[in-house]
């Protein structure tokens, strides 16, 4: 049976009544030339828990990017609201951090020193050795201490990514957000990528949001799926609770008939809508 809610998500057995991240009523409207307004996002109401990993899915153009730049703080909800432990979010702050897809590493500065541009912009008052121990900590986190000098153009596309997740983890932050971190990688970068995020999380749990257009990564990765309809004026059209235990074997979760329900209901709702 697929557990699903077209509206908060909350599951009955309280793992989420701790209202970490609310959305209410948020509505996204651009304005066009001739003065009226393209809705993008009309009327989505979710709440996330401050310990959970939702992937959010849909067809190009139904806003999801738009979603997670506005808790962000990047982006200005038309009407409605979005709060982060009860207070409204309005700006951009170091309790949010986001990876993308392009890993936006500056070129002239090594993995290190990006990592340290963030730790400096966010602990200003930290001691210099404090400052250094944190960079190492979190270089070593993803597998990157024999890399930790060399350049942008000296590594991986891969590399760069755990690059951009390191310096967004190495805040501290309550949330992460994540736009398509996996969208430019070869398909065995992407599979051990996956992995050694989903381990990075389980060891050091925080709330995470993060658009996918890959229905099976979303499967893997998160405790639930919402899956929006098409744009404009998107809406959430169906969340989808994740039955599987943290951590989790990917090997054991695709031989289960579990994984295939959930994976062909989210698919035929995409179908749906395309």
């Amino acid at each position: 049976m697929i557990r699903t809610n077209t509206l908060s998500g909350m599951k009955s057995d309280g793992f989420r009544d701790h209202e970490f991240l609310v959305i209410k009523n948020l509505i996204k409207a651009f304005p066009q030339p001739d003065g009226s307004q393209s809705v993008i996002l009309n009327g989505i109401d979710l709440i996330i828990g401050a310990e959970e990993y939702i992937s959010v899915i849909g067809h190009s153009g139904c806003g999801k990017s738009t979603l997670l730049r506005i808790i962000a703080g990047l982006e200005k909800p038309t009407s409605g609201l979005v709060t982060l432990e009860g207070k409204e979010i309005r700006k951009p702050g170091a309790d949010r951090m986001m990876v993308f897809q392009g890993y936006s590493l500056l070129p002239w500065l090594t993995v290190r020193q990006n990592i340290r541009l963030a730790v400096d912009e966010v602990y200003r008052s930290t001691s210099r050795a404090e400052k250094v121990s944190l960079v190492n900590e979190h270089i070593e986190m993803v597998n990157l201490t024999a890399a930790a000098d060399k350049y942008p153009d000296e590594i991986s596309g891969g590399m760069k990514q755990r690059v951009g997740i390191a310096r967004a983890l190495v805040t501290r932050p309550k949330m992460l957000l994540m736009d398509e971190p996996f969208g430019a990688l070869d398909a065995l970068t992407k599979r051990k990528l996956q992995a050694q995020v989903l381990e990075i999380w389980e060891n050091n749990r925080q709330a995470v949001m993060m658009i996918t257009h890959d229905v099976d990564e979303a499967i893997y990765m998160s405790d639930r799926i919402v899956l929006m309809t098409n744009g404009p004026e998107a809406i959430i059209g169906e969340i989808l609770e994740v039955p599987f235990p943290h951590p989790r074997d990917r090997h054991a979760m695709r031989e289960s008939k579990e994984y295939y329900d959930v994976r062909n209901h989210a698919l035929d709702f995409l179908e749906r809508y395309q």
